[in-house]
């Protein structure tokens, strides 16, 4: 079911492309069918420990409400951050549904990683064409390991906006090598963090009954987020600073949202700026 959801909510993206009065209600659907998925997807979070994940889709109730109603309205704030999800999308569709591609990639990024693994001095063996073990330890890469995500939503960011075409080639030349150079170091300290077992603390938090996870735990799901997390932060600025217009629509999107909970959690406090 949660794999349809994706599929529902790429279709829906791409369609809101298409210029038509039914595209707000695209838009709509792309955004429950992410929602939805969110929440389909906690009992695989909770069995990875990863509480992140979890959060985002708690946050992402009050998103989708806000969004809804303003979309009706066909207003512009939401209309415009629709159409960097969907140009996300049309990113990420190719690698995504092409198993051929998505393999490719798949296959591209293990290499690239098992090299500068033995460059480092950490050399892999591989069991399988994207299943890599040292020390008796597997550890698999899947097309999240890539870096595409994060690819296609920050140049969704960097395209989703009326832009020239210099700052649209600066956005790509910013986005695209960093973000993939740094998702083999990230693949690289994981690996290693898990397989030389660096981080064998607080079974009882990080542990799943598996031997050695609590090291992928602490690597993976806490110092790698958070890193990913800095970094994407860094980048967006990054991109505001050439993109002005990204800072002016994410000032927009901010009092927005903002407002409308400041409502719920306020109400008497009088309304502020939307």
């Amino acid at each position: 079911m949660k794999d349809y959801l994706v599929l529902i909510s790429c279709i829906c993206f791409l369609a809101f492309l298409i210029p038509s009065r039914f595209r707000k209600y695209f838009a709509l659907g792309g955004w429950a069918s992410i929602v939805g998925y969110l929440f389909l997807e906690l009992p695989y979070y909770f069995s990875l420990n990863n509480f992140v994940y979890p959060a985002i889709a708690v946050l992402s109730v009050p998103f989708l409400y806000i969004t809804a109603k303003y979309l009706l309205r066909d207003d512009p704030r939401v209309m415009q951050i629709s159409m960097i999800a969907a140009v996300a999308f049309l990113i990420y569709a190719p690698f995504g549904y092409i198993p051929e591609l998505g393999n490719w990639l798949i296959a591209a990024v293990a290499d690239q990683t098992s090299a500068v693994l033995a460059a480092v001095g950490y050399p892999v063996t591989f069991q399988a064409w994207n299943l890599m073990e040292r020390n008796g330890l597997q550890t698999e890469i899947i097309l999240a390991c890539t870096g595409i995500q994060s690819i296609a939503i920050m140049l969704g960011v960097a395209w989703g906006v009326q832009s020239t075409l210099k700052q649209k080639i600066a956005g790509f030349l910013i986005v695209f090598p960093t973000i993939y150079i740094l998702n083999i170091v990230r693949n690289v300290f994981v690996i290693t963090a898990y397989t030389e077992q660096w981080f064998p603390y607080l079974p009882e938090i990080a542990g799943n009954g598996e031997f050695g996870y609590e090291s992928f735990f602490w690597a993976h799901n806490v110092m790698a987020e958070l890193g990913a997390l800095i970094f994407l932060v860094v980048l967006a600025y990054t991109l505001f600073m050439i993109v002005p217009q990204l800072g002016t629509l994410a000032d927009n999107l901010y009092r927005l949202y903002r407002g409308e909970i400041e409502q719920v959690v306020r109400p008497n406090a009088g309304k502020t700026e939307r």
